[in-house]
């Protein structure tokens, strides 16, 4: 692809679709009363429809990424993005709980790859340099203003039933995948040498699937009870496997030697607490406003508009900001609003003063 024309249409239809899936991470929250009235969902199956698709996404990110490498970019990218469109028109019609969540997790592994074949295709696309630095920056802010606007999306298609906001995704997934076949690059790509560490894959995710049913059913059957410990005693098991096959792989996964980098070990601890305590605080936040105060599902969405907004302004100046401040300064400053917000957040009862917000 050489003209800067066409290299900016590809990045426009790559923005929407990264936009879509960080947008899927959020986009139930608010539903999610409604859907639990409707299915007949209990409130520990309901988290499914978060979780189902946020462990396909990010359990299988780092092969989707790999696929792409070994079967090409563009191939990769437009068969998930067909079956993301699939699964969310899925996902809109069921009438079985098990049926929506199982819907949630193919959409997961779908954006999980998307997510890396588009990022590949941009850094393959774009010469290195200023103009990828800004391709990149685009990209991002896409994503990070998808999955904070989601919630706020989510309140105004709820109003007109919560099933719109799993079929919204449909169309505008089809329009980028007609898009996507006449302005993604079509030349030959270079491809990786090697294999699919599907043993890994497969570890890791069921590892995490298993990790999340045995913390959400703890309460219920007891911490110390059989089932507890036999499925912590299975997520560590599938855990040593992942870590065995790793090392044993000649083309692995995960270099386990990356976890010598102090540096990277910190970054994806501090990502994991972010993203783990933030998406938690979505679904608390969402039975509390409406199953509790009685909000309707669009003065839920309201209650989010500004940290929406701010992100979605905010996150393309995030680079300069590092630049200038240092990367180490901005999480630190980042991590103390997030904990001063949730500990706002643990003195609120039936009566929230408006202040709290």
């Amino acid at each position: 692809m050489s003209s800067s024309s066409s290299r900016w249409g590809a990045l426009a239809v790559l923005c929407a679709v990264i936009f879509l899936d960080a947008l899927d991470v959020s986009m139930v929250g608010v539903a999610l009363p409604a859907i639990q009235h409707d299915l007949g969902l209990t409130t520990s199956s309901l988290q499914w429809v978060v979780s189902g698709y946020v462990l396909g996404y990010g359990g299988l990110l780092l092969l989707g990424g790999r696929t792409a490498d070994l079967l090409g970019r563009r191939r990769v990218f437009l068969a998930a993005l067909g079956v993301f469109a699939v699964a969310s028109l899925l996902g809109g019609v069921v009438d079985d709980g098990g049926l929506l969540i199982a819907a949630r997790f193919v959409k997961g592994v779908a954006a999980a790859f998307t997510a890396p074949a588009a990022l590949s295709i941009i850094t393959t696309t774009f010469p290195e340099g200023p103009e990828r630095n800004r391709a990149l920056s685009i990209f991002t802010a896409c994503g990070a203003s998808g999955y904070s606007l989601g919630l706020v999306l989510s309140g105004l298609l709820t109003e007109i039933g919560w099933r719109w906001t799993l079929l919204m995704p449909v169309p505008v997934a089809v329009i980028a995948l007609v898009a996507a076949l006449k302005l993604l690059p079509k030349g030959r790509e270079e491809r990786a040498e090697g294999g699919h560490d599907l043993i890994g894959a497969v570890t890791i995710t069921a590892s995490m699937l298993l990790l999340v049913f045995t913390v959400v059913q703890a309460p219920e059957v007891g911490w110390a009870s059989f089932q507890t410990i036999g499925s912590l005693v299975g997520v560590v098991a599938l855990l040593a496997l992942f870590v065995f096959a790793e090392l044993r792989m000649r083309h692995p996964l995960v270099r386990l030697g990356i976890l010598r980098s102090g540096h990277i070990v910190r970054a994806n601890l501090g990502l994991l607490i972010l993203m783990g305590s933030y998406v938690a605080f979505q679904f608390v936040a969402m039975q509390y406003f409406q199953n509790l105060l009685g909000w309707s599902a669009l003065g839920t969405a309201m209650a989010f508009l500004p940290a929406g907004l701010l992100v979605a302004v905010t996150s393309t100046k995030m680079g300069d900001f590092a630049d200038r401040f240092g990367t180490g300064k901005l999480i630190v400053i980042g991590a103390a609003a997030l904990a001063g917000g949730y500990a706002v957040f643990l003195g609120i009862d039936r009566t929230p003063a408006w202040a709290a917000w």
